[in-house]
């Protein structure tokens, strides 16, 4: 059954391969970003999906533009909560704004938006939420203390609102990818990527595809019973 969903950070590498997937099995989407317009507006064009402009990390924003979505939809049926960045630097570099920015736009985003769609998502007694971590959230990276105690801290957050969900017929269920074929991995010097994939089992960087098949589980109704879990999908990297 068709589904309103809401993709964060949903136009470009993985989200726009969940976004895609989305709307190619017949929910509504809405793919939220927040700087690249043009490549929003070739997105969208190339898709035919919705795009909204707005900074996540601020709750103001956010609760403003998902009542809007509430106003024209009715309600959020699936959200994952995907937008998130990096500003790497090992700690005793590390400055305050790093620190902050990372939080806010990869921690702080997931309370603004979830906060945002949670109530009525249980007057309606029904909803899917997927938050993607990482990896290096499980295991931690050099240069990454900001960014993995982010991640980490989506899987703790999710395991408690599925106890607080459940009972109204929501799940909240984290995916942890490894080295995914975006341009965020695209960017790591050549020699740095080359000895990754060398530690990876596959002998590969997944694809952003292969992300999103696993969300399409997840927001099925196959998946109904599945809530708390994590799914590490990395080709082998960490085992957990």
């Amino acid at each position: 059954m068709a589904k309103i969903a809401l993709v964060t950070g949903g136009t470009r590498g993985i989200g726009a391969s969940i976004s895609s997937s989305l709307q190619a099995s017949g929910h509504t989407v809405i793919a939220n970003y927040a700087n690249n317009d043009e490549s929003a507006e070739i997105f969208s064009k190339e898709t035919g999906i919705e795009v909204m402009k707005w900074d996540v990390s601020d709750h103001e924003q956010t609760t403003s533009c998902i009542a809007k979505i509430h106003n024209k939809y009715t309600s959020v049926d699936i959200l994952v909560n995907n937008a998130g960045i990096t500003q790497d630097a090992p700690l005793h570099k590390m400055t305050v704004e790093k620190w902050n920015k990372v939080i806010s736009v990869n921690l702080n985003s997931v309370f603004n938006v979830t906060s945002s769609v949670i109530n009525k998502m249980r007057e309606n007694g029904y909803g899917r939420i997927i938050h993607i971590s990482s990896v290096n959230g499980q295991k931690g990276q050099f240069g990454q203390t900001n960014y993995a105690a982010t991640k980490s801290a989506l899987i703790g957050f999710s395991k408690s609102l599925a106890l607080e969900s459940a009972s109204k017929g929501i799940t909240s269920n984290v995916i942890c990818p490894g080295y995914i074929n975006t341009e965020m991995v695209a960017a790591i010097r050549e020699d740095i990527l080359k000895s990754i994939i060398d530690t990876i089992p596959s002998k590969r960087l997944g694809e952003a595809k292969e992300i999103a098949e696993m969300v399409m589980y997840l927001v099925s109704e196959n998946a109904s019973y599945i809530n708390g879990a994590t799914f590490s999908v990395n080709g082998g990297l960490w085992m957990d």
